[in-house]
């Protein structure tokens, strides 16, 4: 019974490490540092992505790791699937790039658990303060961005034209009021997580827009209760349909439009200056679920006293250095 027993055993033992080999098999990072340094790139995107108006996107970008993104995600295609349906894990696990992705989902998780609240509660007390911060943030990530050309042409401006105001016209629009029927949230996820991979347009804004920003962040609180199980799972769906999809279409345009695509998402980030714009003047608010939801504001010019104005200005200058800093610290632009 005990050599039955330690033969099971080690038959088990070895088939759970072919399946730790398989999945570090792929490309990622090689030291525990370099998966630390992911693991923070993760949690800086957790904490864009909290944000309406910031993009995680945008963080992948400005730390280098934008294209390594789009790639990891794409790794997860009909091989894999084929590979599970036939029972073979190792080989399914071994095309995933679970070297990077799990350190990088370990960072975004970690900042949606523990910093969702901080921020929420930072933009309550602070809002001019803490949106000052995300415009210098997001301010010199275009230059980071824009670097990433190869050239810079007419071509390549026109593109990034269209790309700002295309982006201006979306950080524009009024929130809907919109169903809550199981085809409208699966479309929800599928086209917020495509915003949020995107630099320059928060998915949680894309969210906003749609009318589910408070709906679907109220099923975090409590979301053990089946009713907002089945949301969450729908919108998981929508989430890892459209992920597999539009990566895809990233993936192709970056690699074969290289500067066309970079300047449109450097445009996306310019016309979304508008959305992150500390001052601003509210023109309608609507209630929901107890909640006072602003629908239409306009931008205003800078005021209040001179000690805010201050620390507002000098909060966009450390946002804009910080962001220059980790371009730095990633080894500077990167061209491809």
């Amino acid at each position: 019974m005990g050599c039955c027993s330690w033969t099971w055993w080690d038959a088990m033992a070895g088939k759970f490490g072919r399946f730790v080999d398989a999945a570090l098999d792929g490309p990622g990072p090689q030291t525990l540092r370099q998966a630390l340094g992911v693991t923070l790139r993760g949690f800086a995107m957790g904490v864009a992505d909290i944000i309406p108006g910031v993009s995680g996107g945008t963080i992948a970008f400005i730390t280098g790791i934008y294209e390594q993104l789009i790639d990891a995600v794409r790794s997860v295609d009909a091989g894999v699937i084929k590979r599970l349906a036939a029972l073979d894990v190792s080989g399914a696990l071994s095309r995933i790039h679970l070297r990077f992705i799990l350190p990088l989902v370990i960072g975004v998780l970690t900042a949606i658990v523990t910093v969702a609240q901080v921020i929420h509660g930072l933009m309550h007390d602070y809002p001019v303060l803490v949106w000052s911060f995300f415009f210098g943030l997001i301010g010199a990530s275009i230059i980071v961005v824009a670097r990433k050309l190869k050239r810079l042409g007419g071509v390549e401006a026109a593109f990034m034209a269209a790309g700002a105001l295309f982006s201006w016209w979306l950080t524009g629009l009024i929130p809907a009021s919109t169903p809550e029927t199981w085809w409208f949230i699966v479309l929800c996820g599928a086209l917020a997580i495509c915003a949020m991979i995107l630099p320059g347009i928060s998915g949680a804004f894309i969210l906003v827009i749609l009318g589910k920003y408070e709906f679907i962040t109220a099923t975090l609180k409590n979301p053990f209760d089946l009713s907002n199980v089945m949301v969450i799972a729908l919108f998981a769906v929508g989430c890892a349909g459209g992920l597999a999809g539009f990566s895809r279409v990233l993936s192709v345009l970056l690699h074969r439009f290289h500067d066309a695509t970079v300047a449109v998402l450097a445009g996306f980030m310019l016309g979304a200056l508008r959305k992150v714009w500390p001052w601003r003047d509210v023109l309608a608010v609507e209630v929901v679920r107890g909640k006072e939801i602003v629908i239409q504001e306009a931008l205003a010019a800078p005021r209040g006293d001179v000690m805010e104005l201050v620390l507002a200005f000098g909060l966009m200058l450390v946002g804009f250095l910080l962001v220059l800093g980790l371009e730095r610290l990633a080894g500077g632009p990167r061209k491809s």
